[in-house]
């Protein structure tokens, strides 16, 4: 009986786990979705403006800028995963606690 129960708890462990697991990888694809999103829509919004410039101080001035927007979105984005990681890691680490008792 005692096996049954520890071969019970194994699997339910592992069930849980593998939860956690698939719930991490579901919002990192939907990250993923919404940052490419962003990045599509970032990119569109600059070419529209870059087609209205017309001097070089012009096109060094928006460069620049652009430039700057872009690694701070890229900066979001790259927050938001680790966010999303430290949630899943101290998820998995509860979890293993609870399993370990």
């Amino acid at each position: 009986m005692n096996a049954n129960s520890n071969l019970k708890k194994s699997f339910e462990a592992v069930e849980s786990l593998m939860s956690l697991q698939m719930g991490a990888i579901n919002k990192s694809i939907e990250l993923q979705k919404k940052t490419g999103e962003e990045l599509a829509a970032f990119f569109k919004t600059e070419a529209e403006k870059a087609q209205k410039l017309t001097t070089p101080d012009e096109v060094l001035a928006f460069n620049v800028e652009s430039s700057k927007a872009l690694f701070e979105l890229l900066k979001a984005r790259g927050e938001a995963f680790t966010a999303m990681a430290n949630e899943a890691r101290v998820a998995a680490t509860e979890e293993l606690g609870k399993l370990a008792k």
